[in-house]
């Protein structure tokens, strides 16, 4: 279950750091309300995932969901540059989260 809420915590950082772009400096209430959420919920299900994912492992997924789940619906969303060097170093990312998922000595839930 901690895999889960380690995966879920990844999807609520994605979406307050794309609210962010929304908050227009946190001055449009609803927009930044629910970044606010996004912000809460996100530290909530890390915290559930680290009661048995070591805090590494835990962090180093976390973020690395957040920063490629981020630059993807920045390129959506934002027309942000898609550089082929960009995608790569992207890719390397989601290497590094598959890397450290194999290799995580971490009981099962």
């Amino acid at each position: 279950m901690s895999w889960i809420y380690l995966f879920i915590a990844g999807l609520f950082e994605i979406a307050w750091a794309i609210g962010l772009k929304y908050t227009e400096g946190f001055t449009n209430l609803l927009p930044s309300a629910l970044t606010i959420i996004g912000m809460i919920l996100s530290f909530y299900f890390l915290s559930a995932a680290v009661k048995t994912i070591p805090i590494g492992t835990a962090y180093g997924i976390w973020t690395g969901i957040g920063a490629v789940g981020t630059a993807i619906l920045g390129i959506i969303l934002f027309d942000e540059s898609k550089d082929f060097i960009r995608v790569f170093f992207i890719l390397l990312i989601v290497i590094g989260i598959i890397g450290l998922k194999i290799f995580s000595k971490v009981p099962a839930n």
